[in-house]
């Protein structure tokens, strides 16, 4: 292992322990918070077989680029109960819905968007990438999102991009709260100090743990970091099948991303998994309705 690694691993285990310790002195200066539970996010938990609830990833963007408010929209007005979409922030602090690091996948602009003002950003072609109709497209703001999902009765898998102090945390809490929507919403992220700065700004936002490796104690690891539940790739439930019926029992929840084929779906349901991401959202709502028992 070369000292960058070690570096890197330090400061990893740094950050985790520093957002455990956050959690716990939220949860001891603020004693009256009300706790959040995984049922009162996702209803009854699922048991395998079980139908779970489908998320549109970045909107539904297999009719809309991703991220835009068009494949907002689209979710937004589907049969879907959930929709996805993942929060950056632009060089002067603006909330911007954008995935990756840098523009040029997505958009006719180079380098991190982080680097670009909200002005900057507005410059762009956001939808060009995708298709021709959607030429001039641009780069939402969480507060654009927010004004249409707002009067639906959605409920949102808002992704933190990134570590976000509390400070730089403090516009996105303001603006779920001016929209009123702070009760269908959650928070999820890669980092732990990010949740941890949504806790100590939001305690009574619910906060998910998205994992690419899963711990040997997965109910100890969401207790300490104050977690309703993780999202993780479903091969890692294959070789531990049982951790969902686990995570039930103890009142957690469990989704999967972020899965597109009937084979993905279909061993999703077998494990009883609560919520499925994905990029077909229409398609695999459709699937679930035509596969129900009984159908």
């Amino acid at each position: 292992m070369t000292t960058a690694h070690t570096h890197k691993g330090a400061y990893s285990l740094g950050a985790s322990f520093c957002a455990a310790v956050a959690i716990i002195l939220l949860l001891v200066l603020n004693p009256g918070t009300t706790p959040v539970y995984a049922t009162d996010v996702f209803g009854d938990l699922r048991q395998p077989g079980d139908a779970s609830f489908v998320a549109g990833h970045r909107g539904d963007r297999s009719g809309a680029p991703e991220n835009t408010l068009p494949a907002l929209q689209r979710a937004i007005e589907s049969p879907l109960e959930f929709v996805e979409t993942d929060i950056a922030r632009s060089s002067d602090g603006v909330p911007v819905l954008f995935h990756d690091r840098t523009l040029k996948r997505t958009t006719n602009g180079v380098g991190p968007l982080a680097a670009r003002t909200l002005a900057e950003l507005k410059t762009l072609d956001a939808g060009s990438w995708y298709s021709s109709e959607f030429t001039g497209e641009r780069i939402p703001t969480l507060e654009e999102f927010l004004a249409i999902f707002a009067p639906s009765e959605k409920k949102a898998l808002l992704e933190l991009k990134g570590y976000w102090t509390p400070e730089d945390l403090a516009i996105v809490t303001e603006l779920i709260e001016k929209a009123g929507v702070a009760d269908r919403v959650i928070f999820m992220s890669f980092n732990l100090g990010s949740l941890s700065s949504a806790a100590a700004l939001a305690p009574g936002i619910p906060r998910v743990a998205i994992l690419r490796t899963l711990p040997e104690d997965v109910i100890g690891f969401a207790r300490s970091f104050g977690v309703i539940g993780v999202v993780t790739e479903s091969r890692l439930l294959r070789d531990r099948p049982e951790l969902v019926d686990d995570m039930h029992t103890a009142g957690l929840g469990v989704m999967v991303y972020t899965l597109n084929s009937v084979e993905t779906w279909a061993e999703a349901r077998a494990l009883g998994v609560d919520g499925i991401i994905t990029d077909r959202p229409s398609h695999l709502d459709q699937w679930l309705a035509e596969t129900a028992p009984g159908t």
